[in-house]
């Protein structure tokens, strides 16, 4: 098995947004903000190589948005899906298997890109399987209001006209025996965290559970959480258990960590190193 972090660039949001009910006197000295109240954030990929699989978790946002709508975000950074997919040594028509956390735009955009004429949609890795879990995939066709913008129809569309969606609980180890799935209510409905069992050492790409090293406190949650308090419950019994299998937990959104090893002290988690994943593995 190899492991490769997959670079898709960086954009920024409000770091209100990010830390929720937590004040800006409090995060900011974890995450610093600019003169808009912005907060830098990674879109952080995994690629995963298994036997006769390569696995890609999440694509990042993309680059098939208008030009303002990328303003919006003030995407930024050398970070490049397909560049650092080729960096890492693997073509996007290799990619068996796409595995999306969830379908909010800075997870599943780079999933469909513009054709070669730029007059339609295709599948980026046109030879992957594409998972979710149906029960998100259902609030995603019909979302709520708090979520409707960022549930992207040019997202969506593609990959269930494709033919390659599938369900990721309707079928037994469908990625194979070295995966475990997680999955979490309080972020978005069914959000999917793989364990990844990596040689002695297993990692866990928590998603937006715990999308930086500045959101492993318990109370640390985003306002874009549907259910706050069960983001809280969720947070802890993953926490609990990374320290007692002593799992690595990978960040999606930190821009300076990649991977945290975790503790529990009479205050609460915190990580107890901080570092990129080929210092750890």
């Amino acid at each position: 098995m190899k492991i490769s972090i997959i670079d898709a660039g960086n954009f920024k949001l409000d770091g209100g947004a990010m830390f929720g009910v937590v004040p800006k006197t409090i995060w900011q000295k974890m995450v610093p903000a600019d003169e808009n109240n912005l907060c830098s954030w990674k879109m952080r990929c995994l690629l995963v190589e298994d036997k006769d699989r390569l696995v890609l978790i999440d694509t990042g946002m993309g680059d098939k948005q208008a030009q303002k709508w990328q303003n919006f975000y003030f995407r930024h950074g050398d970070g490049d899906l397909i560049k650092s997919i080729r960096d890492a040594g693997y073509h996007e028509n290799e990619v068996t298997d796409v595995l999306l956390s969830h379908l909010h735009f800075d997870h599943c955009g780079g999933a469909v890109c513009w054709n070669s004429s730029k007059d339609a949609y295709r599948l980026t890795f046109p030879n992957a399987k594409y998972w979710t879990h149906s029960l998100h995939w259902e609030s995603a066709m019909k979302p709520n209001p708090r979520e409707k913008a960022t549930f992207l129809t040019e997202n969506l569309q593609t990959v269930i006209e494709s033919g390659q969606l599938n369900f990721i609980e309707q079928i037994q180890n469908p990625l194979g025996d070295k995966f475990e799935f997680i999955y979490a209510d309080g972020h978005t409905e069914k959000m999917i965290m793989p364990i990844i069992n990596y040689t002695d050492q297993k990692i866990i790409f928590a998603a937006d559970t715990i999308p930086s090293f500045a959101h492993i406190h318990v109370p640390y949650c985003m306002s874009y959480d549907v259910r706050p308090l069960q983001t809280m419950h969720e947070k802890s019994l993953i926490l609990d258990r990374i320290v007692k299998e002593n799992i690595l937990l990978l960040f999606d959104h930190d821009v300076v960590n990649e991977v945290a090893e975790i503790e529990i002290t009479d205050r609460g988690f915190k990580a107890k190193n901080l570092g990129k994943l080929n210092e750890f593995i």
